[in-house]
């Protein structure tokens, strides 16, 4: 029965103790006011950030905006540099049977070639002179360096500079149309412009 009584002693200590200790601590008192203060600065805060937020995107997706617009107006502007010179290659000067005279259609087109050149300065041509399979090889050599020579002096009157334009004849060896008719021989008889 000792034992018994010591130990509710020591048990009521203890629970005195742990009562004491409890309602001594010292207690943080929040009013009411300085939390209201700590929430609208948080809110506050909270809509500064996202306003900060929301300006950075909008400044991001501006330069996207204009870089996608730069790069669509580079890719269109290389394709016309590409369409103007695939242009300037395909389109050829024709000549009329026996001939190295250029007619007015052959001078329009050098025209046409010779602004472009002027625009694009740097560029060398090789104006090839080509005949139709009729007459001799020697002859139509002949003939398709005096086709290639009158395109190129025609240009150089129009501005361009002779060290630009290389000239060599090809006569009866490269065809575009192998055909033996008219219309083929037609489309022999030309000058074509290679860009180097």
């Amino acid at each position: 029965m000792k034992n018994r009584a010591w130990i509710n002693l020591v048990m009521v200590v203890l629970v005195a103790g742990l009562f004491l200790t409890v309602s001594c601590a010292k207690k943080t008192v929040v009013s009411d006011a300085t939390t209201i203060e700590d929430q609208a600065k948080a809110e506050a805060d909270a809509k500064v950030k996202a306003a900060a937020d929301a300006k950075a995107e909008a400044a991001r997706i501006a330069q996207q905006n204009l870089e996608d617009q730069m790069a669509s107006e580079k890719a269109l502007k290389e394709a016309k540099v590409m369409a103007a010179r695939k242009r300037f290659e395909n389109q050829d000067i024709h000549f009329e049977y026996d001939s190295s005279e250029l007619s007015s259609m052959s001078k329009m087109v050098l025209k046409e070639k010779a602004a472009w050149l002027k625009t694009n300065y740097s560029v060398v041509v090789t104006i090839e002179g080509h005949c139709d399979e009729r007459g001799t090889t020697e002859y139509n050599l002949a003939l398709g360096e005096r086709r290639a020579s009158t395109a190129k002096s025609y240009l150089i009157n129009l501005g361009v500079a002779a060290s630009r334009l290389d000239t060599i004849s090809y006569g009866e060896e490269q065809p575009k149309d192998s055909g033996k008719t008219e219309s083929a021989y037609r489309e022999n008889r030309r000058d074509h412009f290679v860009i180097d």
